[in-house]
């Protein structure tokens, strides 16, 4: 009996190795999940925001803020029951000193999806929140784009290869009560 065991003792390691992985895997606990699909508010120092910053948003600087360009845009998704009620878009940005001295005043549009809001003119450098109330019906699909366009940003130059509009801490939708 003794010598069976032995010469089955291999055989018996062999295949407690090749089940091993697989028990292992089963009892370890899952990693709790992103939650699938975009974002309805944005920070610029999220790194998941890269992907819904779509266009013309510079990298993450002092892992708070990013420079835009003279335009830029953005997708979200809705917030619960704005195909009802509607949203109003939250864009938080500063100018700078720099920009202002140079350019005066700038103006900035915006379109949902494609159909416009009020512009806003900037005469003063500081912190400014750009908020517009969006209409439900331009809340029903689970996507929504967000284009921004500056009239005027400082173009690249010798000192900055980019072009330089705003800087952007925060863009997204807040639901209506």
């Amino acid at each position: 009996m003794r010598r069976l065991v032995l010469s089955l003792f291999p055989l018996l390691l062999i295949a407690a190795l090749a089940f091993a992985p697989a028990g292992c895997k089963r009892r370890k606990k899952k990693a709790p999940e992103e939650p699938a699909g975009l974002a309805t508010m944005v920070h610029a120092s999220d790194p998941r925001a890269q992907t819904q910053l779509v266009r013309g948003f510079h990298g993450v600087e002092q892992n708070a803020w990013r420079w835009t360009a003279g335009s830029f845009a953005a997708t979200l998704r809705p917030p619960a029951g704005a195909a009802q009620k509607g949203a109003t878009l939250q864009f938080k940005f500063v100018i700078p000193d720099v920009i202002l001295n140079q350019l005066k005043q700038m103006t900035l549009s915006v379109k949902v999806n494609g159909q416009a809001l009020p512009p806003e003119t900037y005469t003063k450098a500081g912190e400014y929140t750009y908020s517009r109330d969006v209409p439900a019906s331009l809340l029903t699909q689970d996507v929504v784009n967000v284009e921004f366009a500056l009239d005027k940003f400082l173009p690249a130059s010798a000192q900055d290869i980019r072009d330089l509009g705003v800087i952007m801490t925060m863009v997204g939708f807040e639901a209506k009560p």
